[in-house]
């Protein structure tokens, strides 16, 4: 009977370390896991060069922004709401800024070039303020810089059933460093006072 009692008690004590074991493997698999992915997302690398064309015709490149800091915003002409509410939002965090929205850049590029011509873009951002440059490239250029910014855009059909579509985008304004290094973003609806102040430090940043 004793020995029988023994056998149990050594069978359990080696299910429970088992257990106990397959519990911290597991534990330890999944903090490598989210090390890995928080080690990943740290590695990301948003931004880069780029070949479009300006809403006046002259061909650019980031070279063309590289001097100061730059904050670039991926929307489209036709878009209904987040567009021009963003870039309205952005007209005033300029006037804010007086004097020193000069010693930034601020870019307005479409993600939608098929129907945003030269004429349409620059009718577009004459709209908002003085210093916003609009700009656009053929399908493959586009496609570059949206993958090269980790910009999502897709082309949603609008539901008239006349084939028109709407393009569902990242709303955020993405912040560069002068040089071209990734800051981080100003999201869409983001407070004044929020987004002024990170529009300030970028500008600090670089002096």
């Amino acid at each position: 009977m004793k020995k029988l009692i023994r056998t149990i008690s050594w069978a359990m004590s080696l299910v429970m370390a088992i257990v106990l074991g397959i519990l911290v493997f597991s534990w330890y698999s999944e903090e490598m896991r989210v090390q890995k992915t928080q080690e990943g997302q740290t590695e990301v690398q948003i931004g880069g060069d780029f070949s479009l064309t300006d809403h006046t015709g002259k061909p650019v490149t980031y070279a063309d922004f590289a001097d100061k800091p730059l904050a670039i915003y991926f929307g489209y002409t036709f878009c209904p709401d987040v567009c021009p509410t963003t870039l309205s939002e952005m007209t005033l965090w300029v006037e804010e800024l007086g004097g020193d929205a000069q010693k930034m850049n601020f870019v307005f590029v479409t993600v939608d070039p098929e129907r945003d011509t030269q004429e349409a873009m620059g009718d577009y951002v004459d709209a908002f303020f003085d210093q916003l440059i609009g700009l656009r490239g053929t399908r493959e250029q586009t496609d570059a810089v949206i993958k090269a910014y980790k910009v999502y855009a897709k082309k949603v059909d609008d539901g008239s059933g006349d084939g028109d579509y709407v393009m569902d985008h990242t709303a955020s304004v993405f912040l560069m460093k002068k040089g071209g290094a990734f800051s981080g973003t100003i999201s869409f609806g983001e407070a004044h006072d929020s987004a002024v102040e990170k529009l300030r430090n970028l500008i600090a940043s670089a002096e």
